[in-house]
């Protein structure tokens, strides 16, 4: 394993949960980072007595000048493990908040109408010619991310072997945790991805990256991918009217959100599905994609269809005479 060089009295302790990460089968490089910074920063103002204390831990929360929430509460949320592991031991450790600043931002879930019109304007932009083979990736990598929810850098690193057309299975290695999964799709997406593939091939021939890039030399890049997004959603009727604009991990939450409400539609008992969906999405808990759901106008309506017992809830007065 890869020596830090940590200098602070807690060393023993973040080279341990170091260790015991990686042996669990994460990659754990970029925490392992932050440790090394939260090592420094004990030396450097005065922590540096073995303890993670309330102190400690406070003065690391706090918001710098030079970042956003998202970092901040990424720095915390490595002491957060390092915290447990301590517990773990039998050593005592103050363990941070999960939410280390503010509440995590609900995204926008693109409803039916919208969907459609993102994927009419993928579909009717008229690119440059030589421009034409890469119009087509975008437009199946966008189906495959709302059919599939997977992520974006899931699909940009896909690579050509791992595709198989006939059983319609997405392998996909090495994903977020260093977790391995199959992602299965349906029979219309398979054949969508079967037609692309040919015609890719027959441009690219020997491609290493399902979604390669313009020179077919390498994958598409996730960058690139987010800007047609956005030009693609721009040139909707819907863009003017949204008061959150969607990113294209909307399209990740908008599967989560339609996933659920075919299931209340279908009366789908949640508990029993919810295993199954965060093993399709590459969670490490249903927990984790319980937190992809967010109450949208269609899930009050569906909702409002299946209630039988609201109308019984109050009962309604019966007349009567005084006498």
């Amino acid at each position: 394993m890869r020596e830090y060089g940590f200098k602070s009295r807690l060393a023993k302790c973040m080279a341990g949960l170091i260790a015991q990460k990686r042996d669990c089968g994460f990659i754990y490089e970029a925490e392992a980072l932050k440790l090394l910074n939260f090592d420094a920063f004990c030396v450097e103002n005065g922590f540096d007595d073995g303890r993670l204390s309330m102190e400690l831990v406070a003065a690391w929360a706090a918001q710098r000048d030079t970042e956003g929430k998202n970092a901040r509460n990424a720095r915390v949320s490595t002491v957060r493990q390092l915290a447990i592991y301590m517990r773990g031991l039998g050593i005592d450790a103050c363990i941070p908040p999960q939410d280390a600043s503010s509440r995590a931002p609900v995204p926008h879930i693109l409803p039916p109408d919208e969907l459609r019109a993102f994927f009419r304007s993928a579909d009717a932009s008229a690119p440059l010619r030589r421009f034409i083979p890469l119009w087509h990736t975008y437009r199946v990598l966008f189906r495959v991310l709302y059919c599939c929810g997977m992520r974006v850098s899931e699909a940009c690193d896909l690579k050509t072997e791992r595709v198989d057309l006939e059983s319609g299975t997405l392998a996909l290695l090495h994903s977020k945790g260093d977790k391995d999964r199959l992602v299965c799709m349906d029979g219309s997406l398979r054949k969508l991805c079967a037609d692309y593939d040919s015609y890719i091939g027959g441009i690219h021939p020997g491609r290493a990256w399902f979604f390669p890039n313009h020179a077919g030399t390498g994958k598409i890049d996730k960058t690139n991918v987010d800007r047609k997004f956005n030009e693609f959603w721009a040139s909707t009727s819907y863009a003017p009217t949204v008061d959150k604009k969607p990113t294209v991990h909307s399209l990740r939450h908008t599967f989560v959100v339609d996933k659920m409400h075919q299931w209340m539609i279908d009366k789908v008992e949640f508990n029993e599905m919810l295993a199954y969906l965060s093993m399709y999405l590459g969670h490490a808990s249903a927990v984790e994609t319980h937190y992809y759901y967010h109450q949208t106008l269609a899930s009050f309506e569906i909702a409002r269809g299946l209630d039988q017992s609201s109308e019984n809830a109050v009962p309604e007065v019966e007349p009567f005479e005084e006498y």
